[in-house]
């Protein structure tokens, strides 16, 4: 015989499995999405090709859901290049600055953002990863 306690128990139980594939579902959605924007920028081939003809295979990419992180340097050197992707827009994560006066790319103090229209030209986009990569954060030793 079941009582009450017991189906509370097992609906919470369910409840909270559900919660969780919907967490799982939606993480994946953005992961997509991210991995989808990546590809159709051509931002992946040209991060892979610094890594190859600059950096001589030397650099390595950690993938998160939403975000790459690029790094490259030895130990006193460390670089990286810290990139997330937020529905259609590309944002490029800097050191905590001043809000720059040009309109493209979108300027927070903390991130260059670049719309889909804005990444769509592709030049736009190589001229803007050159000033990523030639003027790189810096990590500190603490990272």
């Amino acid at each position: 015989m079941s009582t009450s306690h017991d189906y509370h128990t097992l609906s919470d139980e369910s409840h909270d499995e559900l919660y969780e594939q919907e967490r799982e579902a939606q993480r994946l959605s953005i992961r997509e999405n991210a991995k989808h924007v990546m590809r159709e920028s051509g931002l992946a081939e040209m991060l892979q090709s610094i890594n190859k003809n600059l950096l001589k295979g030397r650099g390595h990419f950690e993938e998160y859901d939403s975000m790459v992180l690029f790094r490259w340097g030895t130990h006193s050197t460390r670089r990286h290049m810290w990139i997330e992707v937020r529905g259609s827009s590309i944002l490029f994560r800097l050191h905590p600055h001043r809000k720059c006066a040009s309109a493209a790319p979108v300027c927070d103090g903390e991130y260059h953002t670049l719309t889909g229209a804005m990444w769509s030209d592709r030049e736009f986009l190589k001229a803007e990863l050159k000033k990523y990569y030639d003027r790189p954060v810096a990590e500190t030793s603490a990272d």
